[in-house]
């Protein structure tokens, strides 16, 4: 075992963007992980990098406490459990699934952690996309929150990234019509090609307004992205249409609240509704989401594309792509090939 491990702690609450001085990285002795009898010690593998992410750093009431200045930066991850507690029935060398952050070794309560044996036909890191809480942000926010239906129309915001793209394709299975937004013609190009999306809308384009106008009205609205086209989409609803809040990322860097939106009445007007959703409300349905999109993952009627960063040091300056358009698909912090440890 090493003398020390790196962890990244937050340094400081950014206003506005996150910058090289958001975050410093500590060494840490080795010797202070100290495992209890209910605990386990992991070495992490993998990262998750989420939009969510950003609303973590400020200091205000949200569905989760925020991070505090000098802790270290909370992420989801996976890890091999190198040590146990006495009371802890899991196995050296089990993969598990936790919130470990972003640290190359974390002690966690067995019970805080998820013991993973990967299908044939399934990858590691599909625990951290579609079989994680990306999936079930797309499946739970889209089947439940959206109830789409086949013959309607779909928006997608923020399509190429790792909900949106997850989204396009559960809307497609259902029947829908599928619109997606991004912000390249390299990522529109993606999406209509390799996910299948009925047309697919590149928001920086000089056309955009009038392209989005072109495709008529919609009845299901999934949001990522919040701002002024969250306001373009509920000028365009449907009668009873869904509008889907899961994300803002046009928002979480703002210095300033965002602006509010100016096109609700069509709220009244076609009977619609507007709902936002956290995914940990369907915890207990997780096994339901798991197995669909296993099934989807295995046969390939499920896609998935993956960003990976590699180096824990490179994860301060990979969090900011999630928010100026810089990633396609999910974004995953490689932090080591996990010990060759016995069963």
């Amino acid at each position: 075992m090493p003398s020390h491990y790196t962890r990244i702690v937050l340094n400081e609450r950014p206003p506005g963007d996150i910058d090289s001085k958001t975050f410093r990285t500590e060494k840490v002795p080795y010797s202070g992980l100290k495992v209890g009898d209910d605990q386990v010690l992991v070495q992490v593998t993998w990262i998750s990098l989420d939009p969510a992410m950003r609303g973590w750093l400020r200091d205000e009431r949200s569905y989760l406490p925020p991070v505090q200045i000098g802790e270290t930066m909370r992420a989801g991850g996976l890890g091999i459990v190198i040590d146990k507690g006495k009371n802890v029935k899991l196995a050296i060398g089990q993969l598990v699934n936790g919130t470990f952050g972003w640290t190359e070794y974390a002690v966690s309560r067995a019970k805080d952690v998820e013991a993973i044996d990967v299908p044939q036909g399934i990858l590691d890191i599909d625990f951290l996309n579609n079989l994680g809480m990306t999936g079930f942000t797309a499946y739970f926010g889209l089947k439940d929150v959206g109830k789409v239906k086949a013959g309607e129309s779909l928006v997608v915001s923020g399509a190429a990234g790792a909900v949106g793209s997850m989204v396009c394709q559960l809307g497609l299975q259902a029947g829908a019509k599928v619109y997606a937004i991004a912000g390249s013609q390299e990522k529109c190009d993606w999406l209509e090609k390799e996910i299948g999306v009925t047309k697919a809308l590149n928001y920086k384009s000089k056309t955009f307004r009038k392209d989005f106008r072109d495709i008529g009205y919609l009845d299901v609205y999934f949001d990522n992205v919040g701002g002024d086209i969250l306001d373009m989409c509920l000028a365009r609803l449907n009668r009873n249409a869904r509008i889907v809040l899961c994300g803002a990322i046009s928002a979480y860097n703002a210095v300033s609240k965002p602006k509010g939106i100016q096109n609700y009445l069509t709220l009244i007007s076609q009977r619609a509704k507007i709902e936002g959703f956290i995914v940990f409300d369907y915890a207990n349905r997780y096994p339901e989401a798991i197995a669909e999109m296993s099934k989807g993952l295995r046969e390939g009627t499920i896609k998935r594309k993956f960003h990976i960063v590699e180096g824990l040091e490179n994860a301060p300056s990979a969090l900011p792509l999630l928010y100026n358009g810089g990633n396609t698909g999910k974004l995953l912090v490689k932090v080591a090939e996990p010990s060759k440890t016995k069963l």
